[in-house]
C-alpha cells in the first residue's frame, strides 16, 4: 500500500516505521543526566513551581533528593502528593504549569526539566515493583469508587491507604480512563497506563470491577445502600456535535474514538487512515489526533479552530511539535457543511471574527479535501444521576468534591471546575478522598 493511496485505508507505511513513529516522544533521563538536570534547580524557598503544581508535590525537595543520588526517596515525595506522577510525567503540561514559573525559565528561558526528573524518579521507584506505602488499620468502611480513570483511581488509593475498602466500578474493558484510552501512544509507550494501574493496586484493599456502566449495570441509589461513601470519576462520555450539515457521513468521527481504536490497537499498520484527514478543535485531543493521523501514514492533516491560536486550550509546546510533525493549523475557520456522496470528500469552512459580542460567522468561505474527518470539540457528562445537581453541564461540587447528595463526592472531569488535566483529576480524588475519610472517621 502507498501513502498516496486514495481513501481511508490501512497499511499506509512500510511495517518498521509504525514502531519508529510511535517510539516514546521523550526518552528518559539516565543516572547521570538526571543530576546533570538537578544541579541547575535553585531550591527556591516559597518554590513558585509547587504552587503552580495541581498536586503541590513539593519539587524543589525531590530535585534535591535526585541530585544526591536517592531517586527513590524523590519518587516517594511525588507520589505522597501525586500518586498517578509517573503518569504525569509523561502528559502533564508542565510548560504551562511548573516549569513555566521556574525562576529558571523567568531568567534564561530555559526551565528545570521538571518532568523528565519526576519521570526519572518515579521510573526508578517503580522498575523495583514494590510500593512505598502501607494500608492503614482497617477501618470497617466501604468506599465505592465510579471510575477508574485518574480521579478515581486517586481516591481509590488514598482511602486504600487510609484503611478503607474499596470497589472500583469501570464502563470499559480495562482501567485507566483517559490514560489508558485517550492519550497519544507516543507519550505512554510499552503499555505504562495498566503498568502504572496494576503498580498502583498493590497497595491492597481495592477490588476492581469493570463493565460496570453507571446506570445500565449499577445505579447511585443502589451504590448508596450498600456502600457508606461514593465517589463518582467517571468522567464524560457524550461527543459535542459540530452542528453542521452533513456531519453523518461516513468517516466522520469523534477523534477520542479514534484515539482509543489507535491505543488498543494490537497492530498500527491495521488501522485505516484517510490520505486527506481534517480535524476540527483546539485542545490536547485534536492535537493527539492530528499528531497521529500524520504518523499513521496521512498525506495532508490539517486541524482547524474556531478561535485564535493564543486561545488554544492545547498548550504551545504541543502546537509546536504538531506542526513539527508536519500537521498544518488553521485558525479563525468554522465548519458549515460536509460535503461528500455517501462519505464525506470535503469539509466547508467559515471564516471567524471573534469580537466583544462573541464569535461570529463571516460570509466568505473555504473548502478542505477530506477522506476523514475527526470532532474534537469537546465532551459531555453521560448518565446523569437521578437528583444530583449540576453546573455547566457537570455536576456541581464544593472545595471538597461533595455533591448535593449526602454521602456523594466527585472529582475529574466529570466534576464542575477546574481544568480538564490528568494532574487536577488527581487532586481531586485525593483531596475528595480525605474528606471522605474524615466524614466516615471522624477523629
Amino acid at each position: 500500500m502507498s501513502q498516496l493511496a486514495p481513501g481511508v485505508v490501512p497499511g499506509r507505511l512500510p511495517a518498521d516505521a509504525y514502531a519508529r513513529n510511535f517510539s516514546d516522544v521523550e526518552p528518559p533521563l539516565d543516572g547521570h543526566e538526571a543530576k546533570v538536570a538537578a544541579d541547575r534547580c535553585y531550591f527556591c524557598h516559597d518554590a513558585p513551581c509547587v504552587t503552580a503544581c495541581p498536586t503541590a508535590i513539593d519539587i524543589p525537595l525531590f530535585i534535591r533528593q535526585i541530585a544526591t543520588g536517592t531517586p527513590e526517596a524523590a519518587a516517594r515525595t511525588i507520589f505522597n502528593q501525586n500518586i498517578l506522577g509517573g503518569m504525569c510525567a509523561r502528559v502533564c503540561p508542565t510548560e504551562q504549569l511548573c516549569e513555566e514559573v521556574c525562576v529558571r525559565e523567568t531568567a534564561e528561558g530555559k526551565p528545570v526539566e521538571i518532568a523528565r526528573l519526576q519521570r526519572h524518579a518515579t521510573d526508578t521507584l517503580m522498575a523495583r515493583n514494590v510500593h512505598p506505602f502501607e494500608r492503614a488499620e482497617p477501618t470497617g468502611k466501604r468506599v465505592a469508587v465510579v471510575g477508574a480513570g485518574p480521579a478515581g483511581l486517586s481516591a481509590a488509593h488514598r482511602l486504600a491507604m487510609l484503611g478503607h475498602e474499596v470497589t472500583i466500578f469501570d464502563a470499559r474493558p480495562k482501567p485507566g480512563g483517559l490514560n489508558e484510552y485517550g492519550i497519544a501512544s507516543y507519550k505512554t509507550p510499552d503499555n505504562f497506563a495498566q503498568a502504572e494501574v496494576d503498580w498502583l493496586l498493590m497497595i491492597g484493599g481495592i477490588t476492581l470491577k469493570t463493565g460496570q456502566a453507571l446506570g445500565r449495570d449499577i445505579t447511585l441509589e443502589g451504590l448508596r445502600a450498600e456502600f457508606d461513601a461514593v465517589f463518582l470519576g467517571m468522567g464524560l462520555s457524550g461527543v459535542n456535535a459540530l452542528r453542521a450539515e452533513g456531519e453523518d457521513r461516513e468517516h466522520v468521527h469523534p477523534a477520542v474514538d479514534f484515539i482509543a481504536a489507535l491505543r488498543q490497537a494490537e497492530d498500527l499498520a491495521s488501522l485505516p487512515i484517510g490520505r486527506d484527514v481534517v480535524v476540527i478543535g483546539g485542545g490536547m485531543t485534536a492535537i493527539d489526533a492530528g499528531v497521529q493521523a500524520k504518523l499513521l501514514g496521512a498525506e495532508n492533516v490539517t486541524i482547524v479552530y474556531r478561535r485564535g491560536q493564543e486561545k488554544m486550550s492545547a498548550s504551545l509546546h504541543e502546537q509546536d511539535h504538531a506542526t513539527a510533525s508536519g500537521v498544518r493549523l488553521i485558525c479563525h475557520a468554522a465548519p458549515v457543511k460536509v460535503h461528500g456522496n455517501g462519505a464525506v470528500r470535503e469539509v466547508e469552512f467559515a471564516y471567524t471574527e471573534d469580537g466583544p459580542g462573541g464569535l461570529r460567522l463571516l460570509s466568505e468561505t473555504f473548502r478542505l479535501k477530506a477522506d476523514q474527518l475527526f470532532k474534537a470539540i469537546g465532551q459531555t457528562l453521560g448518565e446523569v444521576p437521578e437528583g444530583i445537581a449540576l453546573e455547566g453541564g457537570k455536576i456541581a461540587v464544593d472545595a471538597t468534591g461533595r455533591t448535593s447528595l449526602p454521602g456523594v463526592w466527585a472529582g475529574g472531569d466529570c466534576a464542575a471546575g477546574g481544568e480538564d488535566l490528568t494532574v487536577t483529576a488527581v487532586a481531586q480524588g485525593r483531596d475528595a478522598a480525605v474528606d471522605i475519610h474524615a466524614e466516615l472517621c471522624p477523629s
